[in-house]
């Protein structure tokens, strides 16, 4: 990878703009120092430029800033890589997360490793991966929907304790008819997010495969299935009631309706992340999830 990071002369910084505390604008800035002592030059989106009063070539949007850089780091927790992603979906510009946040399997990079993480990047120590992003496609009373993510798709009730009824088919055979909280569908990427929670398996980001988690199923019987990640997954709503609501890696997509279907498959477009070499998914989980044995 030495001969990559000779070509990273431009660094792109994103901010959670509606996030940064007074420390997180320190990080950024010392984050620009940084860049600019190594002799990159620095540009930004113009959101984090009013948030954190950082000095550097404005670019009006996330999507516009990966057509100028050559890298793109993004300063917060997963939520904010998550929007990133999806804002950036299709762009070859490798992404790497700061974390400012809390608990973050995206933001592998804790912001008081910064200047050590820097030093890996220019040396050439890392490693890029591939990661799929998941789209859903539909209609609810005569309105298409569309949207991408990188985690998961989730659909659920709103405020109301009531089960939903989802009648779920892959590639055209019926699975089962779903009465539970609701209902995850996670990409690799996302295995460890929302899925896991509800009692998900934890899967390799890089594993080919899409997982079905109900969330509180109302039978012991219905567990988490893993299928492959080129499936087409149909979701019917089946209940008058409550309110079903589609959400994408937690942002609301639209409300669903009884006979409203959708089907959440495979994107076309990637994610590039970055990662230092010296880093693992499997050491991430043993210090993230505090996975602990006899010989570790």
């Amino acid at each position: 990878m030495k001969k990559l990071a000779e070509k990273i002369k431009r660094v792109g910084v994103i901010a959670n703009s509606g996030k940064v505390s007074t420390t997180g604008a320190d990080v950024v800035g010392h984050a620009a120092s940084l860049i600019e002592s190594a002799g990159r030059r620095v540009f930004t989106d113009a959101s984090t430029a009013q948030s954190t009063g950082l000095r550097a070539a404005v670019q009006p949007d996330a999507m516009s800033l990966t057509k100028v850089v050559d890298l793109l780091l993004v300063f917060g927790g997963d939520g904010t890589l998550l929007r990133v992603a999806r804002e950036t979906a299709g762009a070859k510009t490798p992404i790497l997360g700061i974390n400012i946040g809390g608990l973050g399997f995206l933001t592998a990079v804790p912001s008081a490793d910064l200047p050590r993480a820097l030093r890996d990047v220019w040396e050439g120590e890392f490693k890029l991966e591939s990661r799929a992003l998941i789209q859903v496609d539909g209609t609810s009373r005569s309105k298409g929907i569309h949207a991408a993510a990188l985690n998961d798709f989730v659909i659920g009730r709103g405020i109301a304790s009531r089960l939903v009824e989802l009648h779920v088919s892959v590639d055209g055979a019926a699975l089962t008819r779903y009465r539970c909280d609701g209902l995850i569908i996670s990409s690799p990427t996302g295995s460890t997010a929302y899925s896991l929670a509800a009692g998900g398996a934890v899967v390799i980001p890089t594993a080919e495969v899409l997982q079905i988690t109900p969330i509180c199923p109302h039978t012991l019987s219905n567990r988490s299935l893993i299928v492959p990640l080129d499936s087409e997954i149909c979701v019917k709503v089946v209940n008058p009631l409550p309110a079903t609501i589609l959400s994408a890696d937690g942002q609301i997509v639209s409300e669903l309706f009884p006979g409203d279907t959708v089907t959440v498959s495979r994107s076309a477009r990637t994610v590039r992340l970055m990662h230092l070499r010296k880093s693992s998914f499997f050491e991430s989980l043993r210090a993230k999830l505090h996975w602990r044995g006899a010989n570790l």
